[in-house]
């Protein structure tokens, strides 16, 4: 509840000396008639009148904080707001091939990659999120959803080793812009993470990449690997997995020269810190446009309360008058 003259309020205060006199007259005293002796009338048994005694003034109190309020206008307020969202298209188009389970990062690429996206995917409520996995081939793992969870779960049934090996850019970023193809949002992004060198596919990536500035999608590209040497996995002799080391190479100029054409940007993570960032950041340059329209509606109480006050003053009256009628 609202109050619109909220200071009328204050005319509340004139209760404590509204009851301050009351007390000081009724220890007053003031018989009406006189007698020689109260020594009978003071064993005489106490009526519903002798506790009664004080509630018309109660009443006249009551009432007159009633009428008090009423004249602060309370008011119920009823506000309506719609939200207008503007949500954005995204495919996360993620490189699953062996290189991913490399060393550098903790505990391995394709872990870390998988885990900043879904905390990506959580930051992006109201935008259609779906996902593309490639390798020597590429396969849409989730079409375009608003559904969180059911996208969390498909992004952790992501590994490695699900189709043949190799790295097809070209043919990952071609299967995420065939997703947005037919969106109708205003805005259509692609983030491309991978580790290597297009070696596969049928699709070059700059190919891809023209399709997409040709379709008015922005392609984001995240090129993952430490600078330098980093432990790949390898089967030895005996069938076992072990860990040997290798150059980390990632054909950045292509990589880079994908996000200029389509008006993205290119990121390098180094390790598992610098993904995320790159993420967060990339969730900063492509925000969803909300607008709000808000409606304030103000319903008038008053009334209400005037209409208590009376009907308080009216049991005072009743109650003065009938009930507890004094000798004149």
């Amino acid at each position: 509840m609202h109050f619109a003259s909220p200071y009328y309020l204050w005319l509340l205060v004139l209760l404590v000396p509204m009851a301050g006199y009351y007390v000081w007259r009724t220890l007053q005293g003031g018989a009406a008639i006189q007698i020689s002796s109260v020594r009978g009338v003071a064993n005489a048994p106490r009526t519903m009148r002798y506790y009664l005694r004080h509630l018309p003034f109660v009443l006249r109190a009551a009432a007159f904080a009633l009428l008090v309020v009423a004249l602060a206008r309370p008011q119920d307020i009823e506000q309506n707001v719609s939200t207008n969202t503007e949500g954005i298209d995204i495919m996360l188009t993620i490189d699953v091939s062996g290189s991913m389970l490399a060393r550098d990062f903790k505990p391995d690429r394709i872990t870390a990659a998988k885990e900043v996206a879904g905390s990506f995917i959580a930051d992006r409520y109201g935008d259609r999120i779906g996902l593309v996995a490639f390798a020597g081939e590429a396969f849409t793992q989730s079409p375009l959803t608003t559904d969180q969870s059911t996208l969390q779960t498909l992004l952790s049934r992501i590994r490695s080793g699900l189709i043949e090996d190799g790295t097809a850019i070209g043919n990952g970023l071609a299967t995420a812009i065939n997703r947005l193809r037919e969106s109708d949002a205003k805005s259509k992004v692609v983030i491309l993470l991978t580790d290597g060198v297009n070696n596969r596919g049928e699709i070059t990536p700059m190919t891809a990449a023209e399709i997409a500035r040709a379709q008015n999608i922005r392609v984001y590209t995240i090129g993952v690997g430490t600078e330098g040497m980093a432990p790949y996995p390898a089967v030895d002799m005996f069938g076992n997995i072990t860990y040997v080391k290798q150059k980390v190479e990632i054909d950045e100029k292509t990589l880079t020269a994908m996000a200029d054409m389509t008006g993205g940007k290119y990121f390098r993570a180094t390790d598992n810190a610098k993904l995320k960032a790159i993420y967060d950041e990339i969730n900063q340059l492509e925000k969803s446009k909300v607008e709000v329209l808000e409606h304030i509606s103000y319903h008038e109480l008053f009334l209400v309360w005037v209409l208590a006050a009376l009907g308080l003053l009216l049991a005072e009256f009743l109650l003065s008058n009938l009930v507890l009628k004094r000798i004149p």
